[in-house]
């Protein structure tokens, strides 16, 4: 028999939820039934919606800890309750070190870092109420793993949020699990500034050893089983979800001399 997840009856907040990577999350949790609550410093253009439902939009400066404390209260107070916390909100404009200062930089870790810890914090003061617990996930990234010239301090925030999550996973456990979900490049709205035009896209698809970016829906279905039931056993952990990763430079240098 087939093998589905039902989300119904549980509230989850995705937060930066309302384009790219976010998006495909918010729609893959309505998928599954979901409550969806979404939050950003600005409301999007139009709602986020799948299965005939939308995700509920509130505003938030995730980086003001009184706001993001009133946030969570709210929504404990208007849905009942929170099951799923998503850390989705970040990213980094490019630019090389030594072409910035260290308040550029700091900002970047404070919007990487510091905000889902915040957030975390604050979904922590529902959560351990509740018989039920619930389950949060950060959305890390492969540049946490590997040099990431123009994006330096992205990376050591990612590094440092998988390694504050397995912190969080022993200290909540066992009404909290806290996972990293780790994407590799992920085809968006905003892909073509990273990669070019339809070609160029492509071509970097080619260089993963499953032929393509990933869709946001790929990291969408992640995060519906690292909410779910399905991985009650499952926290502290890191998924790896980059398609294969990179092919190593190395075989191609070896086949160009031949």
């Amino acid at each position: 028999m087939p093998v589905t997840i039902d989300l119904s009856g549980s509230v989850a907040v995705v937060t930066g939820g309302t384009r790219g990577v976010g998006a495909g999350i918010t729609r893959a949790l309505l998928d599954a039934g979901a409550e969806v609550v979404t939050c950003a410093r600005r409301a999007p253009d139009k709602p986020v919606g799948a299965a005939g439902r939308t995700a509920r939009f509130l505003p938030v400066d995730l980086r003001d800890p009184a706001a993001v404390a009133d946030f969570f209260g709210r929504v404990r107070d208007d849905h009942g309750r929170l099951d799923v916390l998503v850390n989705n909100a970040g990213g980094t404009p490019f630019r090389m070190l030594a072409d910035g200062v260290a308040e550029q930089q700091a900002r970047v870790v404070e919007l990487n870092l510091v905000a889902p810890l915040t957030a975390s914090l604050a979904a922590y003061e529902v959560m351990h109420r509740q018989s039920t617990g619930g389950s949060i996930i950060m959305i890390g990234s492969v540049s946490a793993t590997r040099p990431s010239p123009g994006s330096a301090a992205y990376g050591a925030a990612k590094a440092g949020l998988d390694s504050l999550a397995r912190s969080m996973a022993v200290e909540w456990a066992p009404l909290v699990r806290v996972n990293t979900l780790v994407p590799g490049m992920v085809r968006t709205e905003l892909s073509h500034l990273h990669y070019g035009d339809e070609d160029g896209i492509a071509s970097v698809g080619r260089t993963v050893p499953l032929g393509r970016l990933a869709e946001p829906s790929d990291i969408g279905d992640a995060c519906v089983f690292l909410a779910s039931e399905r991985a009650a056993y499952i926290s502290g952990a890191s998924l790896l979800v980059h398609g294969g990763g990179e092919r190593p430079a190395f075989l191609d240098a070896a086949t160009a001399n031949h």
